[in-house]
């Protein structure tokens, strides 16, 4: 699947002006994933992002314009959520989803590396 490029302009910009993070890029969810400090962080999937917060917010964060929860093999995935372009309209809404992701990125664990 092809992302947004745009979108992913946007958050890389954001991203990088944060600072004090190590940001990587790498394809992945068939989309764009940004690593902070070597942990998936966010990534722009078509025109959404798919994010990761902290499990305990998920009831506060469902109520937030743009949420969708994130399936996997028909599985609802606690803790990551996909964000459609409605609550993507303004930089004000892209920089809550990232800074959701950026203040549950230090508590998340990386996962384990393939050999």
């Amino acid at each position: 699947m092809a992302y947004d490029e745009l979108l992913a302009n946007k958050v890389r910009k954001l991203l990088y002006a944060t600072g004090n993070i190590k940001v990587n890029e790498q394809p992945m969810f068939g989309g764009l994933a940004f690593l902070v400090n070597g942990k998936m962080c966010i990534n722009v999937s078509g025109p959404n992002l798919m994010c990761r917060y902290d499990k305990a917010m998920q009831d506060q964060i469902s109520q937030t314009p743009g949420f969708e929860p994130m399936m996997m093999k028909g599985k609802k995935m606690i803790g990551y959520c996909k964000v459609t372009e409605e609550g993507l309209r303004t930089k004000k809404d892209l920089m809550f989803w990232i800074d959701l992701c950026l203040d549950y990125n230090s508590l998340a664990l990386s996962s384990k590396k393939k050999k």
